[in-house]
């Protein structure tokens, strides 16, 4: 498929999925598999990493060690980890009014450890999502996310984009100092220009563009857009968010893959064809049907995500 042919409708594209099924086994399985290890899962497609945000994985209750059995079950290689299961691991208080002084202490190990036990099971993590890097946070905690990113092996923490340009002045300005990216999230507020200050505020300041989210945007926010966008910035995203939902116009509800208005078989085939390294992580927001669950539907997603790539 070509990468700018936006106007393909899903339902072409699923038809092609047994064409590119053909094209996969003349090519032969080393074309696309990252190691194929036995047992291990692998879920990088042509050089494009396709993960989950754990996130996606909430209405499944987990310790660490089930979350991370979620995430093989899928067949994901690759993640961006949330902080509660990994802080629980590290000893996290209960009492919120010792979060703080715990987070400024705290030793490093236990995160290396999760790093060790996810690494053993064939799963990277490339992105750290805790609850520490707001405008309320002291510079102790933000530090220890961004310490404890690179113990887990992340290149980036992500956040949600401050509205307030000092806050992201001081991320940026601490994520110089531990040389970890600040990968700042944005809603249905993203535009193509909602990063610019954050962007020219530090080198580690960061997009983790959410494409979903952006169609959803309205205004000036279109398939053509946001391909330009990916194009435009594609040295300063760390990380996107996939998602399918629908244009504000269409109600901007979050859909099943395929059925709604993100056009993510031409995200991945730009990514695929521009050798872009950024990882992109599905985040299962849409309703999961009655008995099925959230491993179940993530597979969904990167079953898509394959199609979509000729693998598969």
């Amino acid at each position: 498929m070509p990468v700018h042919d936006h106007n393909t409708s899903r339902r072409s594209f699923l038809k092609k999925g047994s064409i590119a099924s053909v094209g996969l086994l003349v090519a032969g399985p080393a074309a696309w598999s990252g190691s194929l290890l036995p047992g291990k899962p692998d879920s990088k497609f042509y050089g494009v990493q396709v993960g989950v945000i754990t996130y996606s994985y909430r209405s499944m209750p987990a310790d660490i060690n089930q979350l991370l059995q979620y995430v093989v079950d899928s067949g994901i290689s690759a993640i961006e980890l949330m902080g509660d299961q990994a802080e629980a691991y590290a000893g996290k208080p209960a009492d919120k009014s010792q979060v703080a002084g715990w987070r400024a202490s705290v030793s490093m190990d236990k995160f290396r450890e999760i790093k060790k036990m996810f690494n053993k099971a064939g799963v990277s993590i490339y992105a750290f999502k805790p609850d520490a890097l707001g405008m309320k946070n002291t510079d102790a905690e933000i530090e220890y996310a961004m310490k404890a990113a690179k113990a887990l092996g992340a290149k980036s923490v992500t956040v949600e984009l401050p509205k307030d340009p000092e806050h992201s002045q001081r991320l940026g300005a601490l994520a110089a100092k531990h040389k970890v990216y600040v990968g700042y999230h944005a809603h249905t507020q993203a535009t193509d220009t909602a990063w610019d200050v954050a962007l020219s505020q530090s080198p580690y300041n960061s997009m983790n563009l959410d494409c979903g989210h952006y169609i959803a945007g309205g205004g000036n926010n279109t398939d053509t857009s946001l391909l330009a966008l990916i194009e435009a910035r594609h040295d300063r995203i760390t990380s996107m968010h996939l998602k399918d939902r629908k244009t504000k116009d269409n109600g901007g509800k979050n859909m099943p893959w395929g059925e709604g208005d993100t056009p993510i078989p031409a995200i991945l085939n730009l990514l695929k064809a521009k050798k872009y390294d950024i990882p992109v992580s599905i985040e299962l927001e849409y309703d999961i049907p009655e008995g099925s669950d959230a491993v179940k539907e993530v597979q969904k997603c990167l079953d898509f995500a394959k199609r979509a790539l000729g693998a598969s």
